[in-house]
């Protein structure tokens, strides 16, 4: 529980710190940390749930191309309501229900701080946990396919892991796309879930030979866009998969990969790195716009998988990177 700070009008309340870099154990509960207030333009929103994204475990361990100042508080993706507004807010206003793409002070927290900007209403037929699902894997999905992948309907799409948050969300905006969706997962379970979310068909990634099924599929032709979670175990086979001029595009590593270059030139093919944090303002509210119209008219709707309390944040690290198959998005419940 938020609590006032002892001979202090200033409110405390929990959130998960990071003084150092290094396994999931570095995630502490802290209940005492101050409770951010909103400034110019800024949002306090407290936070009913937040997402879990394998991003923020590569953050925490160092290996990520940005690092925060340490100590910090990590996540980006909460749903909550908002507590106040800074001056010059005047999108959002006490008590609306929102989530966010981005925060200022981070969400694996009671309260959060983030740019108006960053703050979106989410509306009535989306509970808390399926809002703290939206930001990273919904946008990642749409940058992946459209703005970087440039796909266009008729093509056929393979999303290479799509049972986790940004798989389920490519999946469900390929399938409005008027792609042919083609998915792939490591569980039954998973498989299930796939089917159930857009993927017209789904395969078994942990099956010998399933890329060979997923060239049946295309009638031996291949896929036009790829989007991979894991490309430092897949890039090779993606590239044997596409058809002429098709694209991967990288969403997830986890270390290295030896392809052979002179696949790409058989195809004239290419791979591109997505990465979130260099979409443009113009960008992301393109991205904000089909989104919301995707919430809107019901396709858009985030499965959640695994909940995890505040205090075993770390136990959600470990799981998210060492589970053998992703169900849905993972979020902590402060």
């Amino acid at each position: 529980m938020t609590k006032m700070a002892s001979g202090s009008s200033r409110l405390v309340m929990r959130a998960i710190r990071v003084s150092e870099f290094g396994a999931p154990s570095v995630l502490k509960l802290c209940s005492d940390v101050p409770v951010p207030q909103p400034g110019h333009r800024q949002v306090l929103i407290r936070v009913h749930a937040c997402g879990v994204n394998p991003v923020e475990t590569y953050i925490r361990a160092g290996v990520y191309s940005r690092k925060p100042t340490l100590p910090y508080t990590p996540g980006t993706d909460v749903a909550g309501v908002v507590e106040n507004v800074g001056e010059g807010v005047v999108s959002v206003k006490a008590g609306d229900r929102v989530f966010t793409t981005a925060t200022e002070s981070g969400a694996y927290a009671e309260f959060t701080v983030a740019a108006d900007e960053s703050v979106h209403k989410l509306p009535d037929a989306l509970d808390f946990t399926q809002g703290a699902a939206v930001g990273i894997p919904y946008f990642t999905a749409h940058r992946a396919l459209i703005q970087k992948g440039r796909s266009k309907a008729g093509e056929t799409v393979l999303i290479h892991g799509a049972s986790g948050g940004v798989g389920v969300a490519a999946c469900q905006l390929s399938r409005a796309l008027g792609l042919k969706v083609l998915g792939t997962a490591g569980t039954a379970e998973g498989m299930k879930l796939v089917l159930n979310n857009g993927a017209h068909v789904v395969f078994n990634h942990r099956e010998e030979g399933y890329t060979e099924k997923i060239l049946e599929a295309t009638g031996g032709r291949g896929v036009d866009v790829v989007v991979e979670m894991l490309s430092n175990i897949n890039l090779s086979k993606d590239l044997q998969m596409l058809a002429y001029g098709g694209r991967v595009m990288v969403v997830g590593c986890r270390g290295t990969v030896e392809i052979n270059p002179r696949d790409t030139m058989a195809k004239e093919s290419s791979i591109t790195g997505v990465a979130l944090f260099h979409a443009t303002m113009e960008e992301k509210k393109e991205s904000a716009a089909f989104i919301y119209a995707g919430m809107e008219a019901g396709w858009l709707r985030p499965v959640v998988g695994q909940q995890y309390p505040l205090d075993k944040a770390s136990q959600a690290h470990h799981d998210i990177i060492e589970s053998p198959g992703a169900a849905g998005k993972m979020v902590l419940l402060p």
